[in-house]
């Protein structure tokens, strides 16, 4: 499937150009390899920086519209009756891929225990780069990802993400901004 967008997009040092489904002038939202719960997308700007404080005014406001624009959809979509929208700012944060972004996350009611989203962003399964390392070095050595699955959350190939950016980038043109 061709990608979406002509040009490049990285998140950090990873190509991330056929899962990307929505852009702005100066950010664009993508699937996640390996999402929390079904739904869980992440926004981030062009620009790559570490942390939120490097990121002008102008690149703060597309980013956060960006956000609004794209919890909009992906809450009708995943028949959500809420979100979580979270950034994680630093290492020390648990923010494992240096490059800012928030993450997106619908939720339904009683949808986990406890609320674990918190502990679930912080924890392995939350590790991003991590991820996309290990699905970069699996795809250069030309064989699977043999990054090792959960019962719950599997890394996912690039075709379903590709699937999923896809129908995303139509249902986002069908929401109008207010």
């Amino acid at each position: 499937m061709p990608p979406l967008i002509r040009d490049v997009v990285k998140f950090s040092d990873f190509v991330v150009t056929t899962h990307v489904f929505h852009t702005s002038p100066l950010s664009f939202a993508f699937v996640n390899l390996k999402p929390l719960l079904p739904g869980h997308v992440l926004v981030s700007p062009h620009r790559v920086v570490p942390r939120f404080s490097n990121l002008s005014t102008a690149e703060v406001q597309d980013l956060f519209l960006t956000v609004q624009r794209v919890s909009r959809t992906i809450e009708r979509v995943y028949h959500a009756s809420a979100l979580n929208i979270a950034i994680q700012d630093g290492r020390d944060s648990g923010q494992s891929v240096p490059h800012v972004h928030v993450h997106i996350i619908p939720r339904k009611k009683d949808d986990l225990p406890e609320d674990a989203i918190y502990p679930m962003l912080d924890s392995e399964d939350g590790d991003v780069a991590r991820q996309l390392r290990e699905r970069k070095d699996a795809t250069e050595k030309g064989k699977k990802s043999e990054f090792p699955p959960d019962e719950e959350r599997k890394a996912r190939s690039d075709e379903e993400m590709e699937k999923e950016a896809k129908w995303l980038a139509e249902e986002i043109d069908k929401d109008t901004e207010s």
